[in-house]
């Protein structure tokens, strides 16, 4: 059938052969253990500690370590590290005395020996192979028993009982399911590379990342030095952590303190440049958005925004139009956070609204000035949450002065040596900074 009779897609028709479940692969073998329901205060919790890489940026993103049993589907577009950052994390494992395997379908034995010379992760605890058929790989794993496998990448894992090609939807789902059970009655951790789509998803079925215990995405531009590691799914940890790392000649190295790297080239006294501060988890990252506001010489204005949400900044252009009376109607306004770093959450609005007066208006805002707060339609600043950490985190880098809503002002009880302005609306905002 070419057309698909329910979703009107055309070749969406995949041809799948049912195979009969067996102990050995199926989820008989998982269920075999235990197949009567028992109450959940009785099952006895076995003092397992994680597994920790070395890398601590990767090892807070996982939540603390790898925890034993776990599935970690790692996303990225091509080129961005996903690889390198596995072979470091595998070689920090085997520096701590643990046996561990990687297993590619994309490079012979011989590449993996020339790409781990250049980033000096060679160790005899770290196996590799060059493989991708799905039954030798469970064999193998069986043989070797390693505290951790890692397959890069599952697109190119082929069983052979199925006769489509690797990379297809039935192909990547198998494998994935036969890893799972693997990995659950083992207890070996099982991290998956996983290719994206143009669109930025993983390749291959949705039902991937619901399989899965854990996701992870790589984010950033090749012609960046900097990586964020992001969890969009974790089911031992905290879905908000991100890991910050840079792109060097040797690999990955972790970047400590994100917020001096992000604000390191920030221009002095330039127009249109605002510092605010973003929660990323647990941790407080200070970062520089960057506003051009010019007159448009055609009908209708451009708005070109990169590392925030393109509606939010609309809605907040509309508002300082209405409530600031800024003509920014006939203006081209192009936005964008520094560093490559993405921003969604809405205490970064007043930031945003700064930035753009601050570049409509051509006049910079003073040195050492941070600004949060989240703005309503009716140009009211709202109150944030964990402004205590952002302002420290502030103070350490030396910012002398913060705008922060006056719902926040009342309830902070000491700010040291930095002054603290509470702010109503963005018009008393504008009004303190310019």
């Amino acid at each position: 059938m070419g057309k698909c009779p329910d979703c009107g897609g055309w070749d969406a028709f995949v041809e799948e052969s049912r195979q009969p479940q067996t102990g050995h692969g199926g989820a008989a073998g998982l269920t075999a253990a235990q197949s009567e329901p028992v109450p959940i205060d009785a099952i006895e919790l076995e003092s397992e500690d994680r597994l920790l890489t070395g890398i601590a940026e990767f090892d807070r993103v996982l939540g603390g370590g790898i925890v034993p049993g776990t599935l970690v589907l790692i996303g990225g577009d091509p080129g961005i590290g996903k690889s390198t950052l596995m072979l470091q994390a595998l070689h920090g494992l085997a520096g701590s005395g643990h046996k561990v395997l990687y297993v590619s379908g994309e490079e012979s034995i011989r590449q993996m020996r020339i790409r781990s010379k250049r980033l000096e992760t060679v160790s005899p605890e770290l196996l590799v192979a060059a493989e991708v058929e799905l039954e030798t790989i469970l064999n193998m794993v069986k043989s070797v028993h390693p505290a951790v496998v890692v397959i890069d990448s599952i697109q190119t894992m082929y069983n052979s009982e199925l006769t489509s090609a690797p990379g297809s939807v039935s192909q990547v789902r198998e494998s994935t399911v036969r890893l799972m059970f693997m990995a659950k009655r083992s207890g070996i951790p099982v991290f998956l590379v996983g290719h994206v789509t143009k669109e930025g998803a993983i390749a291959g079925p949705k039902l991937l990342e619901h399989m899965v215990d854990t996701v992870l995405y790589f984010e950033g531009d090749r012609n960046h030095v900097f990586r964020i590691l992001r969890a969009v799914k974790n089911r031992f940890g905290s879905t908000n952590e991100i890991g910050v790392f840079e792109m060097k000649g040797k690999g990955l190295e972790e970047v400590g303190n994100p917020s001096a790297i992000f604000l390191s080239e920030r221009p002095v006294n330039a127009p249109g440049s605002v510092v605010t501060a973003s929660m990323e988890g647990t941790r407080p990252i200070l970062v520089e958005l960057q506003a051009l506001a010019s007159s448009s010489s055609f009908g209708t204005a451009r708005r070109t925004i990169l590392g925030l949400d393109q509606n939010r900044v609309a809605l907040l252009v509309a508002v300082m139009e209405k409530k600031l009376g800024m003509q920014l109607l006939g203006h081209d306004i192009f936005m964008n956070v520094a560093g490559g770093v993405k921003i969604d959450e809405p205490a970064a609005d007043m930031g945003i609204v700064a930035a753009v007066a601050s570049s409509f208006l051509d006049k910079s805002i003073p040195e050492g000035t941070l600004v949060l707060g989240e703005v309503g339609l009716t140009g009211e600043v709202r109150g944030i949450g964990q402004v205590e950490t952002r302002i420290q985190e502030a103070q350490k880098m030396g910012f002398t002065r913060c705008l922060v809503p006056q719902s926040n002002r009342k309830r902070l009880s000491g700010a040291g040596s930095m002054t603290i302005t509470g702010i109503r609306t963005i018009s008393e905002g504008i009004e303190n900074l310019f």
